[in-house]
């Protein structure tokens, strides 16, 4: 999987980029290469499109982007798909967890925890005062010297306050209320639960949860009582069960659906978890 904020400031030249700190804007003036591209990113990050149609597919259901949507997508992994040859073009602001915190507390009023369901992708609701946001920061890559860092800590935390102030920003504001008020055992299982079926490393997951690897292995098996190896291969297999059972996916679609890096290796641990192979599953008439 790529990820998404490494590669951007891997490749400064391709990619026009900004940083404060661990904060990063970038503009994606992106042609086609592969229709479909599986990415991930250690932060969340704010999504403006100048141009173009994609879709993020996630655990939760399929996300379309058009031109002048705005979204929030948490930390996580995705899979985006673009829609046509022509080109995409988008404006990307990378915000770790610990900034948003920081920024959220100075808000004159607080915010709360929240019942309301979040899902990876949440709609930011485009008025006059994103629109005007969003036109401001397209001057910073039109010219031709670095803006100072002090300006461009100050637009991440005018992004994140004007966002916040709207309160009609409901699933995002549920998010940054599990932030500031969520214990991190919680964290830990919510990002897990929409993230077993990527094809993730360990040290990817410990990254999620703004974690060591070692503290992520010993928190993890505190938590749910096994080793995160384990726990990741029951949740898979059950996953790809389900695709094979209920919907019309091949075996090779849901074994790539399901976070396995190989329609083999999905065969075998599919057998010995159910003492079936996945066609015998997906067809009845070969058992």
């Amino acid at each position: 999987m790529v990820n998404i904020y490494d590669n951007t400031l891997d490749n400064p030249n391709y990619y026009r980029q900004f940083s404060c700190g661990e904060s990063l804007i970038t503009l994606y003036n992106c042609p086609l290469k592969n229709k479909y591209q599986d990415v991930w990113c250690q932060h969340n990050y704010f999504i403006y499109v100048i141009e173009g149609t994609k879709r993020w597919h996630t655990a939760q259901g399929t996300f379309e982007l058009t031109e002048n949507t705005c979204v929030f997508v948490r930390k996580g992994a995705a899979i985006s798909e673009q829609l046509s040859d022509d080109k995409f073009c988008l404006v990307m602001f990378f915000v770790p967890d610990d900034f948003i915190c920081e920024v959220l507390k100075s808000k004159t009023s607080p915010i709360y925890r929240s019942d309301e369901t979040f899902h990876t992708v949440m709609p930011i609701i485009n008025d006059n005062y994103v629109q005007a946001f969003f036109k401001s920061i397209m001057h910073f890559f039109e010219a031709r010297y670095e803006p100072e860092k002090a300006l461009l800590e100050l637009k991440f935390r005018e992004l994140i306050l004007t966002v916040a102030g709207n309160l009609n920003n409901r699933e995002m504001l549920a998010y940054f209320g599990a932030l500031l008020h969520e214990p991190q055992a919680i964290s830990l299982q919510k990002v897990m639960e929409s993230n077993y079926c990527y094809n993730l490393k360990l040290e990817a997951y410990a990254k999620l949860v703004n974690r060591s690897l070692s503290a992520f292995k010993r928190d993890f098996r505190k938590q749910f009582d096994t080793t995160p190896g384990k726990w990741l291969l029951e949740k898979r297999l059950i996953h790809a069960r389900n695709l094979l059972v209920n919907t019309n996916k091949t075996v090779s679609e849901a074994a790539f659906e399901s976070g396995f890096e190989s329609v083999s290796h999905f065969s075998r641990a599919f057998r010995g978890r159910f003492g079936l192979t996945p066609i015998s599953v997906k067809n009845p008439v070969f058992a």
